[in-house]
């Protein structure tokens, strides 16, 4: 899976892209290295936003598809992560 990350310091704006199985996502949720889970609403498509100010950590998804299978995806995006950035994890459906 991979994951680009927009928005702003206190917007996150994440689209998810090369999902395996059934490839519809029906719930996504963020966690900064200092927080803990949190429930990202979806925003258009494939595109999932959450309201906090994450910069300077690690972040980490979990990914629902709508078979309610979950997958998380540890540590994706580093603590020096970026606004525009494209980061990938190999956890797949």
């Amino acid at each position: 899976m991979r994951f680009t990350i927009n928005g702003n310091d206190y917007f996150e704006l994440v689209t998810v892209a090369n999902v395996g199985g059934s490839g519809v996502v029906s719930q996504m949720w963020i966690k900064g290295s200092k927080t803990n889970w949190m429930v990202m609403s979806r925003n258009w498509g494939a595109s999932w936003q959450s309201n906090a100010y994450l910069n300077g950590q690690s972040l980490s998804f979990k990914v629902q598809t709508d078979d309610g299978r979950v997958v998380m995806a540890d540590n994706v995006a580093p603590s020096n992560w970026w606004f525009g950035g494209t980061y990938t994890s190999w956890q797949q459906f």
